[in-house]
């Protein structure tokens, strides 16, 4: 299940980040171009791969690290997202909040990699 709710969140965040491309391209303002850049690779690209790789590996699936991969990743993303664009937007103080979410994402993909050395075999 794990592997579906991946690639569900994918597309969301596909959705979003297009969104947020079409936004930016019809008011001419790309000051959240990071932002954009960033739902892109990390919650379309990146977790359409994670749905991928655990569809190819099952058994990967199903480890206390792929819920701790999930559960950090889908919390990470959109508190550094929220700060990322706040921040953009002028608020300085919002850096914490970008450095929170990017920990949480860093300590997921750490998982991942973990979990993928540990359950993917040659």
């Amino acid at each position: 299940m794990l592997k579906i709710w991946f690639l569900r969140l994918a597309a969301i965040y596909f959705v979003i980040g297009v969104s947020f491309g079409y936004v930016m391209s019809v008011t001419e303002n790309f000051v959240l171009m990071p932002v954009h850049a960033h739902i892109n690779l990390l919650g379309w690209v990146s977790m359409a791969l994670f749905g991928l790789i655990y569809f190819a590996w099952p058994g990967a699936a199903t480890t206390r690290l792929a819920k701790a991969h999930f559960t950090l990743y889908n919390i990470g993303l959109p508190i550094m997202m929220v700060g990322l664009s706040l921040f953009l937007e002028g608020t300085r103080q919002a850096g914490p909040v970008i450095g929170l979410g990017a920990t949480l994402v860093v300590v997921a993909i750490l998982c991942f990699t973990i979990n993928l050395f540990r359950q993917v075999k040659a």
